[in-house]
């Protein structure tokens, strides 16, 4: 494990830092150390690693969603209004029903097997787009009209939409039974993480006031209580849940409303952890990757991912009309709204693993979609974001 856990982080550190050199994502030189070294081409990385894959990718994420909650201003927010609420669910929407449209002309799959497919493929990665969005804020980029921070909220629902659809449409494929309580969680789950979120934020951050401990023990903390609402939204099993993700994300909101100077000095440790689990998210991503499916249908799958694109950027689209943005301000919500990586790495495999006939068709788009969308969406962002956003001083609202 110790010899796996060093080629992760030299290789992956070293092909990061040489992407850059090349002006290319260092996330894409991640993603091919975790193909190179993973069990489908050199088989470098350890059994135990790979066993626990799911959860590192998860801590890694837990990290840059509390370092984006430490950054975004819950004013910023509510300042955003309708947009971001549309985009949790209108692009991820209108992916789907293209995918619907075009994988069976393109797959020899039905219907329900698209909208499967369109499940998995719908999401966006909050471990590609957070952190592009935190670097914006703190370069001043967008921020007067809360681009980053719209973009940022609307991640993070997005998944959660998708993931509920994802299972009521898998559960179809087995010929299950779906409850309209199925959908009636996805609001719920969100707003109950909402909730949970600033509560556990605002209780932490009297905590932190009357408590004086070092900067270090409130990360730790902090990323305990983090673990701990994970494993709560795992184990329950009741028709209602909570958003742990989302929950996660807004203990740094309410903290930072409540102790903005200790928030700062919090964001800067959280940002030397997401040092190393970056390293560790993309090339155990890339590892998932399964290089024989990626080349039995490269051409229709690349096909299909650029066509449901389009309908996403439509998507996105739609949501900014009767808005305030410019239409190149517009262009750049459609570019930072593509990348996938970490949802697909999680459930493009359950199908195959459930039986269903398109499982290998789910498992090979959905690769292909990490290794398309990741570095391409990471290397438009940063290729455009000042040409194409503004850098502000004022704050303005967004909505029209």
């Amino acid at each position: 494990m110790l010899l796996s856990i060093s080629l992760i982080l030299l290789i992956g550190l070293f092909a990061g830092w040489l992407c850059k050199r090349l002006k290319l994502p260092a996330l894409l030189g991640m993603m091919l150390t975790g193909v190179l070294i993973g069990p489908y081409v050199l088989n470098l990385i350890s059994p135990s690693i790979l066993d626990i894959s799911a959860e590192i990718r998860k801590i890694a994420l837990i990290i840059i969603l509390t370092r984006a909650g430490l950054t975004l201003n819950i004013n910023d927010l509510k300042r955003v209004g309708r947009p971001a609420v549309l985009m949790c669910f209108v692009p991820a929407a209108f992916e789907i029903v293209g995918m619907i449209i075009l994988a069976p002309l393109l797959f020899n799959v039905s219907l329900l097997e698209a909208a499967v497919i369109g499940a998995v493929v719908a999401a966006v990665s909050p471990a590609v787009i957070v952190p592009k969005m935190i670097k914006l804020i703190d370069e001043g980029y967008g921020t007067s009209k809360s681009i980053p921070q719209m973009i940022l909220a609307g991640a993070s629902v997005d998944d959660v939409f998708v993931i509920v659809l994802f299972t009521a449409f898998t559960g179809l494929a087995q010929g299950k039974q779906i409850s309209v309580m199925s959908f009636v969680n996805i609001p719920i789950s969100i707003c109950l993480g909402i909730a949970a979120g600033l509560l556990v934020g605002f209780l932490l951050s009297k905590f932190f006031e009357k408590a004086h401990i070092r900067d270090t023990v409130k990360v730790i903390i902090m990323l305990s209580i983090s673990f701990m609402l994970v494993t709560a939204e795992d184990s329950i099993t009741w028709d209602i849940t909570f958003s742990a993700l989302i929950a996660i994300m807004f203990i740094g909101i309410a903290m930072k409303k409540h102790r903005e100077e200790a928030c700062r000095r919090l964001s800067v440790k959280f940002n030397k952890l997401w040092v190393c689990a970056e390293i560790f998210l993309f090339v155990l991503v890339g590892a998932a990757v399964d290089i024989n499916y990626v080349t039995a249908a490269a051409v229709p799958a690349i096909i299909l991912i650029f066509g449901v694109l389009c309908f996403r950027m439509l998507g996105v689209f739609l949501c900014m009309i009767r808005t305030k943005l410019s239409l190149k301000e517009r262009l750049f919500c459609m570019i930072a709204y593509m990348p996938k990586a970490t949802v697909q790495a999680a459930i493009g495999g359950v199908p195959l693993a459930m039986g269903l006939e398109c499982g290998n068709t789910v498992l090979t788009i959905a690769v292909m979609a990490i290794l398309i969308t990741a570095p391409l969406g990471a290397f438009l962002i940063e290729l455009t974001y000042k040409r194409l956003l503004k850098e502000d001083l004022v704050t303005e609202q967004i909505d029209g």
